[in-house]
């Protein structure tokens, strides 16, 4: 699938039962490599009501390589995702993979949206996890748990093993 494809996301989640989809620009206009990538909530959000699909929509707020074109305010991106858009839950993420999310960026989001459900989408590693997971309620973790923090390399079950500790040791 692309990069934003999310009717084919939500076509394969309700195929297959899945949770839930990400959708990397659902609300607003982002400038990336690909290209100029708008948001398609309303398509997104009509086609799930018309699949009566118990799917959640899990969006990122101004993602990861990309810039945005218009609003950048990371709260008024958050709320407006949220309010308008209908996303379930919001990830916010660093400028790239593996590149850690600010952790003012993530209390930010909080605070625009204090009963929201809301992610850390990059950079989660041993040493800022406690910061960074301050104001989200989980997070997606990938690089970090490579072999020497690369993202191409196998995954590295210590890495694995010791952040699952410091995550089980939050609650």
């Amino acid at each position: 699938m692309l990069r934003n494809d999310a009717i084919s996301a939500l076509a394969v989640a309700v195929a297959t039962g899945c949770e839930f989809i990400r959708v990397n620009v659902h609300y607003g206009v982002m400038a990336t490599d690909e290209g100029i990538v708008e948001g398609e909530a309303h398509e997104t959000t009509r086609r799930r009501r018309s699949l009566n699909a118990d799917v959640q929509i899990l969006a990122d707020v101004l993602v990861k390589h990309a810039e945005p074109m218009g609003q950048s305010d990371i709260g008024l991106v958050a709320q407006e995702t949220t309010r308008r858009a209908l996303a379930d839950g919001l990830i916010v993420s660093g400028q790239a993979t593996g590149r850690p999310t600010n952790s003012f960026d993530v209390s930010v989001v909080r605070r625009a949206v204090p009963d929201g459900f809301v992610l850390v989408g990059s950079g989660i590693n041993e040493q800022n996890v406690w910061r960074v997971m301050e104001h989200a309620d989980g997070a997606i973790v990938g690089t970090s748990l490579k072999t020497d923090g690369i993202v191409t390399k196998p995954i590295d079950p210590d890495r694995v093993r010791r952040l699952a500790e410091i995550f089980a040791s939050m609650v």
